[in-house]
């Protein structure tokens, strides 16, 4: 089943084409792994697929099979936090925004299992950069959806940090999701991982 279908993107920043009648097809049980130099255009390619930015020119449709309004996740390279509050109150903030309501006892047992037991209720800002990563990383547990949109997940993550999150990665992938993702390193997954490149373009 196809989740995501983009025809004939085109992009320009500061009158530079970044890619230019680009098709991308993201499909059920499939891992993407977005490569390509930095000014690419691989965040502006993912805000697009998110619906956060628009093309130049061309078309996306998304197809969720998901109970719930959230056709995608998307996760971008900063926290997107509140430095001052806590996690739980940072998670409840967000599942809020996205009409989602986690029992408190649960997103305890999902900070839990992202390694965080103990300072739950600290400030984020007290938290080092991998912990806040883990808060960040943290949601998709906590919304129904298809298609997660992950935009450098493993920045300021240790070796088994970056192993733990890839088994998240792996799990849901492994139970049909899809999940579209750029990092500077190679992806070290269970799953076959299919390979989107960008070339820089002058």
């Amino acid at each position: 089943m196809d989740v995501l279908v983009a025809r004939n993107l085109t992009c320009v920043k500061q009158d530079r084409t970044l890619f230019s009648e680009l098709d991308v097809t993201l499909r059920a049980g499939e891992l993407v792994h977005l490569t390509g130099p930095n000014g690419a255009g691989k965040t502006s390619l993912l805000r697009i697929l998110s619906g956060l930015s628009l093309p130049e020119s061309g078309l996306v449709q998304v197809h969720s099979n998901s109970q719930s309004d959230v056709p995608l996740l998307y996760l971008g390279h900063k926290l997107a936090q509140n430095k001052h509050l806590s996690a739980i109150e940072n998670l409840t903030y967000w599942t809020a925004l996205h009409r989602v309501n986690p029992s408190l006892d649960e997103l305890y047992e999902v900070l839990a299992r992202y390694e965080l037991v103990g300072l739950e209720d600290l400030p984020t800002g007290q938290l080092s950069a991998g912990q806040q990563r883990r808060v960040s990383l943290a949601r998709t547990q906590l919304v129904d959806t298809s298609l997660w949109i992950l935009d450098e997940p493993y920045t300021s993550l240790d070796v088994s940090g970056i192993a733990f999150i890839q088994a998240r990665v792996d799990e849901f992938v492994a139970q049909g999701g899809c999940v579209i993702m750029t990092s500077h390193q190679a992806l070290l997954s269970s799953h076959q991982v299919k390979e989107l490149a960008l070339e820089y373009r002058i």
